[in-house]
């Protein structure tokens, strides 16, 4: 299916009343998305691992939608105790939750643990969010036709699951390593829709990806690595090539808003190559359809993370 030609964040409905989560609220894509949804009146929380950035972000929303609700917690997605925590205060501060926009992500950064020994990419943009939504799954059961919209990206294409070291200690490749935590992203998504079908929930999961925008993820990996040339190639490419995070936060919003949105299905921009321009439903890879590797994804994600969802099994009985 298509959607509405050129949709801007104009064409969202109002959202008095509802809760959205936003992780990595702070900046870039996470920062354009939360201001959208504070613009059409949703209470935001705004879910920052740096908590002086989130703040600055904060009030930078607050200047452009003086009445917006914005809620600023703290989340490192790198850090399971800091998941456990955040979806304890959520669940414990509110009895609705609309949508949950697991947004944050790395890319392409030097080898990395996590606080809990995973592969930094691995962990951050994939085992976080896998947690994280398996964590407030009740609460978001619990809301009428809540989404959860999972970020991907255009390198899923180049990314492949390696079950024999999918935290990257025999051999690491940066980009390999971000390829492979983004193909996850895909897998989770759609094995997710799969289970909400099974127990007949109407809460969907959906997927977007923001093509080639122009955001700090960029900047992460040279800066890590200490290499000005890296940074100065990617500054450069990014005002040569890239949309803004504005327009890159499109597909995200159109999949936690748009009234005809369906489960299970992957929206990026509709430009060359799906690069730039505005939100339509696309494609995502074979190797992201591969349900016996989603449900093994699955499965390893629980044992790694600690993390099950017995309100699948709950609703099922």
């Amino acid at each position: 299916m298509s959607t509405k030609s050129q949709w801007t964040t104009a064409d969202m409905p109002d959202l008095t009343g509802k809760v959205a989560i936003v992780t990595g609220a702070n900046s870039g894509l996470g920062y354009e998305t939360a201001l959208a949804l504070a613009q059409k009146n949703a209470r935001v929380v705004m879910a920052c691992r740096n908590q002086e950035k989130g703040e600055r972000a904060r009030a930078q929303i607050a200047e452009q939608a003086p009445e917006a609700a914005l809620d600023l917690r703290r989340l490192d997605l790198a850090d399971l105790s800091s998941v456990r925590a955040l979806a304890g205060a959520v669940r414990a501060d509110y009895d609705r939750l609309d949508m949950l926009i697991n947004n944050a992500g790395v890319m392409a950064l030097p080898y990395r643990e996590t606080a809990d020994g995973f592969e930094m990419q691995f962990g951050t943009n994939h085992l976080g969010h896998f947690a994280l939504t398996g964590l407030l799954l009740d609460l978001l059961l619990a809301t009428p036709e809540a989404r959860v919209v999972t970020v991907s990206s255009l390198v899923h294409r180049r990314g492949r699951l390696n079950f024999d070291d999918l935290q990257s200690q025999k051999q690491y490749s940066k980009w390999g390593a971000y390829g492979q935590s983004k193909l996850a992203n895909l897998l989770f998504a759609y094995e997710l829709q799969r289970r909400l079908t099974a127990v007949s929930a109407d809460t969907i999961s959906v997927a977007a990806h923001p093509g080639y925008a122009a955001t700090q993820l960029q900047e992460a990996g040279p800066n890590m690595e200490g290499s000005t040339l890296q940074r100065q190639i990617m500054d450069l490419a990014n005002k040569l090539f890239a949309q803004s995070a504005a327009m890159g936060a499109l597909p995200t919003l159109y999949a936690a808003t748009a009234p005809e949105v369906r489960g299970g299905e992957f929206y990026g921009p509709d430009g060359f190559g799906g690069a730039r321009g505005y939100p339509v439903c696309t494609d995502s890879s074979p190797r992201s359809h591969d349900v016996a590797a989603a449900i093994k994804l699955w499965q390893v994600s629980e044992e790694l993370t600690g993390v099950t969802y017995p309100a699948f099994e709950q609703l099922a009985a």
